[in-house]
């Protein structure tokens, strides 16, 4: 019997990662990150197949790691998480800066960054394994780094289901599927407007959300939601 609980006690922390594709930057939500070596500074990052990162990373051969601090809101959190690259300009209005080979990493509510040369790489099957030599690094402001548990019980966030650590916990794997579903029924009731989450998308077909309502996908609460109009 495998206890799917288990898996959010593993101690991990948790990062965003940046890369660029041509002159486009890219980034996704990781809590996959460790230090392999001191002898090179080495790390290493899994990371989605199916994520614009990875084959940015792949093509680009360069990846940085933000260290997350628990200041950082679940809106920035939600927007490098549960939303895609090519869809978004993720970096486009948080602050960040470059590394020396104009990569991007986070500077807003974070603790620390990285930046990585990729100098091996495994296949996992769903995942890519990535290991990087540390060129450059760095502490920022942040003093206290988050950890995947703090993520999970202090600010009710929840997996996104392209992360490695996703264990199949009630979220959806298609937000766009749910949200078709849903504009389907609330047309056959006659709704005339719903609630959508501005952090993950996910739309909630009903005329007023619960004061205790916390999104199913991204897990944030009624305030980051607006009303749209069917």
């Amino acid at each position: 019997m495998i206890d799917r609980a288990a898996f959010h006690k593993l101690s991990c922390g948790l990062y965003i990662i940046g890369s660029k594709t041509g002159e486009r930057f890219v980034g996704c939500v990781a809590n996959t990150v460790l230090q392999v070596t001191s002898k090179p500074f080495q790390l290493s990052v899994t990371l989605n197949k199916e994520n614009a990162t990875t084959k940015a990373v792949q093509e680009s051969g360069r990846f940085t790691a933000s260290v997350v601090d628990e200041a950082m809101c679940m809106e920035t959190i939600g927007r490098f998480g549960f939303h895609s690259s090519t869809e978004l300009d993720k970096f486009g209005e948080v602050a960040h800066a470059l590394d020396a080979c104009e990569v991007p990493y986070l500077e807003q509510d974070c603790s620390a960054w990285f930046s990585c040369r990729v100098v091996g790489s495994m296949d996992v099957g769903t995942h890519v394994v990535f290991v990087g030599e540390v060129e450059e690094s760095g502490v920022l402001s942040g003093p206290h780094p988050m950890t995947y548990s703090f993520y999970h019980l202090v600010k009710g966030g929840k997996t996104p289901p392209r992360a490695s650590s996703y264990t199949g916990e009630g979220t959806s794997s298609d937000v766009a599927a749910d949200n078709a579903a849903g504009a389907k029924v609330a047309e056959e009731d006659g709704l005339k407007h719903a609630w959508r989450c501005t952090i993950c998308g996910h739309i909630e077909y009903v005329d007023e959300l619960p004061e205790n309502f916390s999104c199913p996908v991204c897990g944030v609460g009624p305030e980051c939601f607006e009303r749209i109009e069917l």
